[in-house]
């Protein structure tokens, strides 16, 4: 996959097929917005191009009474979810405060137009960009007609009578519903991140575990609790169960931590980056009396794991 880090770095080409957005999770809305990129690509001859931006605007712009947003996705992720989708052209525009001030006709005509080539435009059901997100489906078809190029318009994408955004997936996943989450997203959420080397308490109860520390503060992070996950590890899929939480048994007020017991696996992986993927949630986390009582919970919550996995 080509990754051109700013507008100077890729080449014109009149005959480009485009679309712009943050595509934050790259679920199945943009997916949708992927599938008809590479359709009318590969039919018309185009080369394929994605714009994202990073980093995310609402970070940038961090507006006074605004909630801090937490990303689905890193850029990372998102260049590797992309790469799984087809994609072999993106664009990663240096989002900035100095850049949210372009006006939109000029980031259609300067950028897209004139700096990168531009055949034909597509656009999501609600895509609006530029200062004060002016650019809307009005001001598009005009420059169309004044410049020269095509635009192609995706409908909403719906599951089960939502309409699939980036922020109800959010919702979701904080809120436990992690199944319904992976089914608006295609796949299921996951973190990926370096494992840590933790207290070890685990090994000596017979539930050794990977641990991570959360690098990205901007990384969303399910609600706490246990839950079903897997991971592959040097080609292999292992299931497990994991826990989110600040260890109350041990700890009054420790940091957030994910703990990650994969079954039927025994290696040393620190250091070393592992996606973890958040199958089902098990249960709330617990403050227990003592270790015999936290070694009978984690039986049980493997024995419910188990029972998922075998139907």
């Amino acid at each position: 996959m080509n990754i051109y880090n700013n507008f100077n770095e890729i080449e014109y080409n009149p005959d480009t097929i485009l679309t712009v957005g943050t595509f934050d999770g790259v679920h199945r809305g943009h997916q949708l917005i992927i599938d008809k990129l590479l359709e009318i690509s590969n039919k018309k001859n185009l080369r394929h191009l994605i714009l994202t931006i990073e980093p995310h605007p609402q970070i940038v712009l961090n507006k006074v009474g605004r909630k801090q947003i937490f990303l689905l996705t890193t850029i990372d992720e998102r260049l590797k979810l992309f790469k799984s989708n087809g994609i072999e052209n993106v664009l990663i525009i240096p989002f900035s405060i100095e850049f949210a001030k372009t006006d939109a006709k000029d980031f259609i005509v300067k950028y897209l137009v004139k700096k990168i080539g531009l055949h034909t435009l597509l656009i999501g059901y609600d895509h609006l960009f530029g200062k004060n997100r002016q650019g809307n489906e009005s001001l598009l078809m005009d420059l169309s007609n004044e410049y020269n190029f095509q635009i192609k318009k995706i409908d909403a994408f719906l599951e089960k009578e939502l309409i699939i955004s980036s922020t109800k997936i959010r919702n979701l996943i904080l809120s436990q519903q992690v199944e319904l989450a992976n089914e608006l997203l295609g796949y299921p959420y996951f973190i990926e991140d370096v494992v840590v080397e933790g207290h070890k308490r685990g090994r000596t109860i017979g539930f050794p575990t990977l641990n991570f520390s959360f690098s990205n503060k901007y990384k969303l992070i399910p609600a706490k609790g246990v839950y079903l996950v897997s991971s592959e590890i040097q080609g292999k899929s292992y299931y497990g169960m994991a826990n989110i939480g600040v260890r109350p048994t041990f700890e009054d007020d420790g940091d957030l931590l994910l703990e990650v017991h994969l079954f039927d696996f025994e290696g040393d992986l620190y250091g070393k980056k592992v996606s973890v993927h958040f199958l089902k949630f098990i249960r709330e986390e617990k403050k227990f009396k003592g270790i015999e009582e936290i070694k009978t919970q984690l039986e049980e919550d493997k024995e419910k794991c188990f029972e998922i996995i075998n139907n």
